[in-house]
């Protein structure tokens, strides 16, 4: 495929994808609570710059306690938790939680060029080759929204082109956008820059600047991408409501500091509620009751 090179070769293929959105919001089906399909989904997260050594193994712990062991017979993992997907934290922590998690099936997703996404490119690849080395099998990058502002899509193309360039496949490479920061239209835009890096999936937020994701955005940005690359939805994503309704908008991968307090929380919720979470104001009595739960990132 041909990438556009000028504003107005970007500025048709925006609007075109604008034009291709289906008028009427596509509902997706969510994975079943307490399967191992749905705590998959999720990345367990502590990216406050003040986290302690003790809270990234405690962090880890969590993800190793709750690690699903496959071939396992049902009478034994009834009792367990299917394991998040993944640990992600800073680049100082990486080591250390690929360290404690390695041998399990939770893996490590580092932010780069967090939060702001302002740092330079040369910087973000730097970072990103050192999470790697150290044990990241995942890249969270904050895509340069200024210069996304400023029209400036070749900038940003090539910014996360050199990540990804840095990290290839089979390294896994989300691309934040920030959407509390963008119109929609810049949604798209961010969306069809991202796709043209060759990234693995389209991020919401940091959990840092803003309101987080939203059920919209989040199908927005699964209309506009779709199916080429995922849709992962962080920020105020707190219990498994949440995660249901993320999901059924079109999310494929939850960021929260909650992981595993979620997981527990949808293993012992028996019935399939995703229908009626999509579908009616009143949640099930067993959503209704749920905790929230203390988050404060993603």
């Amino acid at each position: 495929m041909t990438l556009p090179s000028t504003q107005d070769e970007w500025l048709a293929v925006i609007y075109r994808a604008q034009r291709d959105i289906p008028s009427e919001k596509v509902s997706y089906k969510a994975p079943k609570l307490g399967t191992v399909e749905f705590a998959k989904c999720i990345d367990h997260t502590l990216l406050k710059l003040e986290a302690t050594e003790a809270q990234i193994n405690q962090l880890c712990d969590e993800a190793i306690r709750h690690d699903f062991k496959a071939g396992l017979p049902f009478s034994v993992l009834f009792i367990s938790f299917c394991s998040v997907h993944s640990v992600c934290v800073r680049l100082k922590w990486v080591s250390l939680a690929a360290k404690k998690l390695s041998g399990t099936s939770v893996v490590v997703a580092c932010v780069v060029g967090f939060h702001e996404g302002t740092y330079s490119t040369s910087e973000k690849v730097q970072e990103a080759s050192e999470a790697v080395d150290v044990g990241a099998s995942e890249l969270d990058m904050v895509l340069n929204y200024e210069l996304l502002k400023s029209k400036d899509y070749s900038a940003v193309l090539a910014d996360i082109e050199a990540v990804r360039k840095m990290a290839p496949f089979p390294t896994v490479l989300k691309v934040i956008l920030e959407t509390s920061q963008l119109s929609s239209i810049e949604i798209i835009a961010a969306c069809k820059i991202a796709q043209a890096a060759e990234a693995d999936f389209v991020k919401t937020s940091t959990g840092f600047n803003g309101t987080g994701a939203s059920a919209e955005n989040v199908n927005l940005m699964k209309s506009v991408v779709q199916g080429s690359v995922k849709v992962k939805a962080s920020g105020g994503v707190k219990t498994v409501r949440d995660c249901v309704r993320m999901m059924e908008a079109g999310a494929e991968r939850i960021g929260t500091s909650s992981g595993v307090s979620i997981v527990k929380e949808a293993h012992g919720t028996l019935e399939d509620v995703t229908d009626e979470v999509g579908h009616s104001n009143q949640p099930s009595s067993k959503l209704r009751e749920s905790p929230r739960i203390l988050d404060t990132e993603y």
